[in-house]
């Protein structure tokens, strides 16, 4: 592409572009080393046709004419070559063709939980909330995980902090792997499940979505009628159980919770993650109370022989309410040091 196809703009050395793009919002920062993401809007994934569309929204209103030097990009969706097409959105896109489009030679796509693994070393004090015992081995890996509109997972390989900078972030469509019942109600769970999609993996349960799963599914094991199921979603579940007054709710978030903390289990132990297990996304948030610790907790240390190693790993709860951009800024940072002589 001809440079007068390409918009204009000065070059800013230095200015980073940072985004967030979900199934929903594409969620949009400038940033410099060391300051925190400013400059920060969203914009609906509806009204643009991609994301070079977006982009070329955000830097018109936000950066006065002057274009980022570097760009990163979250998507929620694996990034395999250069064809990224997302999980939850209609949106697809080729990384080369954006990199043109939006005159932005170095511009990096991550999966949105690699971005938010990048995070982790950077999250401290009230970032962070730890729940159970537990010390971190800081040269160990640490696992970050979490519901949204699906089930994401990545981890964090620290290598040292002296030249070349080689921390590593080993992403994963974990969420797709086969769940694993705990208890007998798990396991009908599991099966009334099954009958509905065929093979269940964790995100069917551990994500927005899995409410209203589970709720359905313990609806009709027990034979109680669901009213207006069409409507019923993880809202309404959570409404239903913050009343009080539903116990198939309130047995929803029980069971929720608890697998949960057996999925986390299992990362620690396919990771070994005893720098920490990190429990991220959306959904937790807004369940507030609702999601039990205690219960996650117990099911998280609840693998026989493997106890008590579990029970020297710290979990977390990741508070900071921009930790997708903090993980891309880090990851930009990551690839200066990288990029240094010596």
């Amino acid at each position: 592409m001809s440079s007068g196809n390409r918009p204009s703009g000065n070059v800013v050395p230095g200015l980073r572009l940072l985004a967030d793009i979900g199934g929903t919002n594409a969620r949009f920062a400038l940033a410099r080393r060391g300051r925190d993401p400013y400059a920060v809007q969203v914009l609906g994934t509806k009204d643009y046709g991609g994301p070079a569309q977006a982009i070329a929204a955000y830097l018109g209103h936000k950066a006065r004419g002057r274009r980022p030097e570097s760009a990163v990009i979250a998507v929620g969706g694996p990034v395999v070559g250069d064809r990224v097409k997302f999980t939850n959105a209609p949106w697809s896109f080729s990384i080369s063709d954006l990199r043109r489009a939006s005159a932005i030679d170095d511009l990096f796509v991550l999966n949105d939980f690699e971005a938010l693994a990048w995070a982790l070393p950077a999250l401290r004090g009230t970032d962070i909330r730890k729940f159970g015992r537990g010390l971190r081995d800081p040269h160990a890996p640490r696992v970050v995980f979490g519901p949204g509109s699906g089930l994401g997972v990545a981890c964090f390989v620290p290598q040292g902090r002296a030249p070349p900078h080689t921390d590593l972030v080993v992403s994963s469509e974990g969420g797709h792997m086969s769940i694993a019942a705990g208890t007998p109600r798990e396991s009908a769970l599991i099966e009334a499940l099954a009958a509905r999609f065929g093979h269940v993996s964790w995100e069917r349960v551990i994500s927005g979505p899995g409410l209203p799963n589970i709720y359905r599914a313990l609806a009709a094991i027990d034979g109680v009628a669901v009213p207006d199921p069409a409507s019923l979603g993880a809202a309404a579940v959570t409404r239903r159980a913050r009343s009080g007054r539903d116990p198939l709710a309130s047995e929803t978030m029980a069971i929720f919770s608890g697998l949960a903390g057996s999925f986390a289990g299992n990362l620690a132990l396919g990771y070994g993650a005893r720098g920490g297990i990190y429990l991220a996304g959306g959904v937790i948030p807004r369940l507030g109370a609702l999601f039990d610790l205690r219960a996650f907790r117990r099911r998280f240390m609840d693998k026989g022989r493997y106890r008590d190693w579990l029970a020297a790993i710290p979990t977390y709860l990741v508070l900071h309410p921009r930790q997708t951009m903090v993980g891309l800024a880090h990851y930009l940072d990551m690839l200066e040091d990288a990029a240094l002589p010596g």
